[in-house]
């Protein structure tokens, strides 16, 4: 349901960057920020042509790392484009799997078309909806620290007019809303379950990126709001969907979200530079880049591992919990291999190497409660 997001998924997940302190604490803010962005020569034309050369190919394709939103894209005009860029769709991928997790969870869900229907409708909302809202308030409330670290991003660039990103980001808030409520109607909910957290989530996007309270710029608080936001969120929403949300599982899916907030770290340091310009705390820029990274991998593994004991020896789920395991163990690697050595440089291989790993074992969580709760009948 929300989003930063710079990746938990394929490397690119969650999108990091900060605002400064002179963004304008409206959303309607109507001076024109293309006219100041143009009188800051912060990036150099050198700089800008090698950022736009370093990533242009995702998954093999020319061009998909700018649909997708990614740092480094090639440049792009076409309006849609630029629209789907600013939702970012790499993004999307954990918040639609955590809404798999929490239907898996609800040990209720069943291949028929119905329930796939109602879940495909959720991870709509979830993902191009929601989370479409999240990236571009973001984006919006960052355009000023990404002319520093990402200058060629649709707003700073001045390829899309201030009105038509706050049409934008209204459309999707009001389209993410309407079908959390219709999906409510459609199971039947006498309390409207996903529409409140639909809005729950919406309201932690908002303050996460906009001011006053800009969650973002306190590391420990903005990267646990961004994790539970992936994670907790969706998988309520996907569960509340098809059965009941229970406290131990609101509990189970929190401690989650520290994993997520290691995610959320991986993402911080390519933004080490704007932020330390901006006067960010950052945790790499707080703790330093050595601290940061020590504290990104013990929350990702150490809550893992926390998760497969509590499934072995709390649900007596012992094949999950050596599965979830197995899974831990390439992430591991991937941190050895080439986190811990460079996180600055390696962050997206890293990511791309040890994000699907995670989310199979939060499906491996999700398919070990939903098998608990079905051998309790």
């Amino acid at each position: 349901m929300l989003a930063k997001a710079t990746s938990a998924f394929t490397g690119c997940a969650l999108s990091r960057g900060t605002a400064a302190s002179r963004t304008p604490a409206s959303l309607f803010a109507t001076k024109s920020y293309k006219n100041r962005i143009s009188q800051r020569n912060v990036v150099s034309n050198a700089q800008k042509q090698k950022s736009g050369k370093e990533q242009e190919v995702f998954l093999g394709v020319k061009g998909n790392a700018q649909l997708l939103g990614m740092k480094g894209a090639d440049e792009e005009t076409d309006v849609l484009k630029i629209r789907i860029q600013l939702m970012k769709p790499v993004t999307w991928i954990p918040l639609i799997w955590g809404v798999l997790c929490g239907a898996a969870a609800s040990g209720n869900f069943e291949w028929t078309p119905r329930d796939v229907g109602l879940s495909a409708l959720c991870m709509v909302m979830s993902g191009p909806l929601l989370t479409g809202f999240t990236q571009t308030i973001n984006d919006w409330y960052d355009r000023e620290i990404d002319a520093i670290n990402e200058p060629y991003r649709p707003i700073p660039s001045g390829k899309i007019s201030e009105n038509e990103v706050v049409g934008q980001i209204v459309g999707l808030l009001a389209g993410g809303l309407g079908v959390a409520y219709l999906l409510d109607t459609l199971v039947g909910h006498e309390t409207p379950t996903l529409f409140w957290l639909a809005l729950l989530g919406s309201g932690i996007s908002y303050i996460y990126s906009a001011p006053p309270l800009k969650l973002k710029q306190s590391g420990w608080i903005g990267n646990y709001a961004l994790g539970s936001s992936y994670i907790t969120l969706p998988w309520l929403a996907g569960q509340a969907l098809f059965g009941t949300v229970t406290l131990d599982v609101v509990i189970l899916t929190m401690l989650y979200s520290i994993a997520g907030l290691g995610i959320a770290i991986v993402n911080d340091f390519k933004s080490i530079e704007g932020d330390r310009q901006m006067g960010l705390q950052s945790l790499p820029v707080a703790f330093g880049v050595e601290t940061a990274k020590w504290i990104c991998v013990a929350s990702i593994d150490i809550t893992q591992l926390g998760i497969a004991a509590y499934l072995a020896f709390g649900l007596d789920e012992p094949i999950y919990a050596a599965v979830l395991t197995g899974l831990i163990i390439p992430q591991i690697i991937a941190q050895v291999k080439y986190f811990i050595p460079d996180p600055i440089a390696n962050d997206v291989k890293y990511q791309a190497s040890a994000q699907p790993f995670l989310v199979f074992g939060l499906l491996t969580t999700g398919l070990a409660i939903g098998h608990h709760v079905n051998s309790a009948l």
